[in-house]
């Protein structure tokens, strides 16, 4: 098993990579002219938060007791769908060059990041319950990065059709 420090130290890293998140992405709504990115924006503050919250929970749970809680498993059917119908509002309020797509594509580096230390961090617990508890941190980061990458390749498209990029 780890040692209690090793633990706290990749929770309280989590943690501030969360918050940075939430900063990030709050500073992107209140900056954004899109209604529908500033919807996306603060979505994923929401989010972050709600990582924040559940991460809070795991650190105390361990100083207390040294171990990890059981993480419920979260749907996120709804968030799929009302994300899919902002995601085709973004592409028309949007450009490819606007203050948006550029904090789409810094946020895609934040993700990322995310992504990294959780899913590092699930291969090498031994605890069964902190790798699935990282595990599923990883996991929704990867949805966020998706719908992300998605946004991001969609507004490289649209430049590239509007500006006649194409050589065919």
């Amino acid at each position: 098993m780890e040692t209690k420090d090793t633990a706290l130290d990749i929770l309280k890293t989590a943690i501030l990579l969360e918050r940075k998140g939430k900063a990030f992405y709050t500073q992107a709504a209140r900056n954004s002219e899109s209604k529908s990115a500033k919807q996306i924006f603060e979505t994923m503050a929401e989010e972050e938060n709600a990582h924040i919250a559940f991460l809070t929970e795991q650190a105390r749970n361990y100083i207390k007791s040294n171990k990890f809680v059981t993480p419920e498993v979260k749907s996120e059917d709804d968030d799929d769908k009302t994300t899919e119908i902002l995601t085709e509002q973004i592409k028309k309020e949007i450009n490819a060059a606007s203050f948006e797509a550029a904090a789409i594509s810094a946020a895609i580096d934040f993700e990322n990041r995310a992504i990294e230390v959780y899913s590092k961090r699930a291969q090498e617990a031994t605890d069964p319950i902190e790798k699935q508890v990282y595990q599923m941190l990883a996991d929704w980061e990867k949805g966020h990065h998706h719908l992300l990458h998605r946004l991001n390749e969609d507004l490289k498209e649209q430049i590239w059709n509007d500006n006649n990029f194409w050589p065919f």
